[in-house]
C-alpha cells in the first residue's frame, strides 16, 4: 500500500468504528487482545498479530508499560487491517524475519502513526517552537513514530522540515522501554 492509501484506510477505520484509541478500536473491530508476560529484555517479544479460522488475535507483552503497549497494539492493528492474508504471525523480537517483512512493518508503522497522532496535534506541537525530539516527548511517542507521521503529513501536503532521523521499519524491535515510574 502507498502512504496515501494507508492514510485513507486509517481514516475509514476511525470513521466506521468512531474510535481512534487502539484498545477500544480493537474491541469494536472484534480483534481479541490477549496479554501475556514476555519479559522486558531488549530482545523480548513485544506483541504479535495472528489470524486463525477467521479469529483475529493480538497478543501484547504485559510486562511493558501501557504507553508502549498502546503503540504496539496500534502497529498490530495495522497488520490486522492491512495484512490479514499475509503470513500468519508478526512478532517483534530478535528472531523474527524483519528483512523479509520490512515492507509490511513499514506499512504497519505508518498505520500506527496515523492512528495515534492527529495532524492538528502534531502541527500545534511543532508550532510551540520545540525540537523534533521535544515534540515526540510532548506527544508521548518515540521519535521514530513521529518520523513516520511526518512521512504521512508530507504526503498530504504539509510543509515540514526533514526530521533529524530516518526510522527503520523495525524500530519497535528495540524501542526504549521507560521505567515504570516514567510511564505513569
Amino acid at each position: 500500500m502507498y502512504i496515501d492509501q494507508i492514510s485513507k484506510t486509517v481514516a475509514a477505520v476511525k470513521k466506521h468504528y468512531d474510535e481512534s484509541d487502539p484498545f477500544a478500536l480493537s474491541k469494536a473491530m472484534g480483534v481479541i487482545v490477549l496479554y501475556t508476560s514476555m519479559g522486558n529484555a531488549p530482545d523480548a517479544c513485544k506483541g504479535f498479530f495472528m489470524e486463525n479460522c477467521r479469529i483475529r488475535t493480538i497478543t501484547l507483552n504485559r510486562d511493558l508499560p501501557l504507553i508502549i503497549q498502546k503503540i504496539i497494539l496500534a502497529h498490530e492493528l495495522g497488520h490486522a487491517v492491512m495484512h490479514r492474508r499475509s503470513t500468519g504471525l508478526h512478532a517483534f523480537h530478535e528472531f523474527s524475519l524483519f528483512d523479509e517483512t520490512s515492507h509490511m512493518e513499514y506499512e504497519a508503522n505508518l498505520f500506527a502513526a496515523e492512528l495515534l497522532l492527529d495532524d492538528n496535534d502534531v502541527f500545534e506541537t511543532l508550532n510551540q517552537d520545540v525540537s523534533f525530539f521535544g515534540a515526540a516527548s510532548i506527544l508521548c511517542v518515540p521519535a521514530e513514530l513521529l518520523d513516520f507521521k511526518f512521512r504521512v503529513m508530507k504526503r498530504k501536503g504539509y510543509k515540514l522540515i526533514d526530521p533529524p532521523l530516518m526510522a527503520n521499519s523495525n524500530f519497535l524491535r528495540s524501542i526504549e522501554v521507560p521505567k515504570d515510574d516514567e510511564s505513569d
